[in-house]
């Protein structure tokens, strides 16, 4: 798919399992760590949150933000160290 650049971009689903009623974000280097733009739903109400993007190809860095708290994806094979000596989860387009 082309965006309104003409620039190819991807959809991709960010799912997460967490306390029902919790605050549930996604942030990384594809909204420039913002924690508050990408919220995900849980739509049935049993934890399990969910949300879809539209992204360009490449490399993108990202984390999940738990009620104020950021965590790298459990569902995510991939990581890398960060300037803060954690990990962030790593998707490939």
């Amino acid at each position: 798919m082309k965006n309104a650049t003409g620039n190819i971009s991807n959809k991709v689903g960010f799912k997460l399992t967490a306390e029902p009623g919790s605050a549930v974000f996604v942030a990384g280097t594809f909204n420039n760590w913002d924690p508050s733009q990408y919220k995900l739903r849980d739509n049935a109400k049993r934890g399990i949150y969910k949300t879809t993007l539209t992204l360009s190809p490449g490399q993108h860095e990202y984390k999940f933000i738990v009620n104020g708290v950021w965590c790298a994806d459990p569902g995510c094979p991939d990581d890398v160290l960060n300037v803060h000596g954690t990990h962030n989860s790593v998707l490939r387009i």
